[in-house]
């Protein structure tokens, strides 16, 4: 399926020279709305911790679940709906997508085969987060820096709430919500728009603006990687389907160490059960990552078989990397998401 009908050009059209300089255009506006899209994403996210701010002055009395139930439906209007919406005007979605929503969705054929890439691709991200954070201990151990480095590459800056339904809301915006908007953002809107250019170039690109997205530099290592592994999944399945599944089951995971963390801090050491129970989940975590990681190492060989098709042949892919990083927007978004990486930073130079 091809959505950027605005820069698709038929190549029977113009000579070769011609043709290049037309997906040269054409390539550049793609960029440009990628970054002007994610530019308002980020933006969001800034007006979002405002807004939360703003009302927590008159809800403190209201108690601590109907806080967080605010709190959280700000996140989920500001942070997925908005930039989404925004997102899809940006490339006129709304048109391009009409009456296709069914094949973008559509089940593979193989859909066990497809499923069964989740312990490569599982490995594969969870393999680069190991590695980020030793990387991370290695630089704040032997340099003698801590505080602001630490806090920097901190796996998560999420606080898992203490009542069941704060808990329960959080859990189905991890497995439902951000699979769903995340995976049509990227592995749809973007992904479609930069495919004609190239599949790599589309894999490449989309994963990066997944991985800012996630708010931190841990995160980005660690969604970007993943990102390509799911990237590479839509390519191959031509669909959303497997990679949204996969992405639920990945946020499953996680919300499940979140949630075994929290009651076993909250409740040791009375409760010697639930920290068992948590214990025997970060095992089977760690043997999930070591076969994953064995699986992906296995698997590379055959994914060098498995060629990526370059629409656009006629420019060097380094060079459309390249181009995309030094068009405005993406610039001005650059410096937005390495704001919201290192806020904590900004926001301790102002208190101290």
């Amino acid at each position: 399926m091809d959505v950027n009908d605005q820069s698709y050009i038929n190549p029977d059209e113009f000579e070769p020279e011609q043709r290049n300089e037309s997906k040269l255009s054409g390539y550049k506006r793609v960029c440009a709305k990628l970054g002007l899209s994610m530019i308002i994403y980020f933006v969001c996210r800034s007006i979002t911790g405002f807004i939360q701010v703003f009302f927590s002055n008159f809800t403190n009395s209201l108690g601590e679940s109907i806080v967080s139930l605010i709190n959280n439906s700000i996140a989920l209007l500001f942070i997925y709906v908005i930039p989404l919406l925004a997102t899809m005007l940006i490339f006129n979605s709304f048109k391009l997508y009409k009456g296709k929503y069914r094949e973008l969705y559509q089940k593979p054929k193989r859909l066990a085969r497809a499923l069964g890439t989740f312990p490569a691709s599982y490995g594969l991200g969870h393999g680069v987060a190991m590695l980020t954070l030793l990387v991370s201990h290695l630089i704040t151990s032997n340099l003698g820096v801590s505080g602001y480095i630490e806090e920097l590459f901190r796996p998560s800056t999420m606080e898992m709430p203490t009542n069941l339904i704060s808990i329960i809301y959080l859990v189905f915006m991890l497995v439902v919500i951000a699979p769903l908007f995340e995976e049509f953002w990227c592995r749809g809107i973007m992904y479609d728009a930069l495919k004609p250019y190239g599949t790599g170039i589309a894999i490449i690109i989309s994963s990066v603006i997944f991985g800012l997205m996630h708010g931190s530099l841990y995160m980005f290592f660690y969604t970007t990687a993943y990102g390509l592994a799911l990237g590479y999944i839509r390519y191959a399945t031509g669909s959303l389907y497997t990679v949204t599944i996969l992405h639920a089951i990945v946020n499953a995971i996680a919300a499940g160490a979140l949630i075994l963390s929290t009651l076993s801090e909250a409740t040791y050491p009375e409760s010697r059960l639930i920290t068992t129970i948590f214990y025997i989940y970060a095992i089977a975590f760690l043997a999930l990552l070591v076969v994953g990681v064995i699986v992906f190492l296995s698997k590379i060989p055959a994914m060098r078989k498995y060629k990526i098709e370059n629409a656009w042949p006629e420019k060097n892919p380094w060079k459309k990397t390249a181009r995309f990083f030094v068009s405005i927007p993406v610039i001005i978004m650059m410096i937005l998401a390495a704001n919201e990486f290192s806020n904590f930073i900004l926001m301790r130079l102002f208190v101290f």
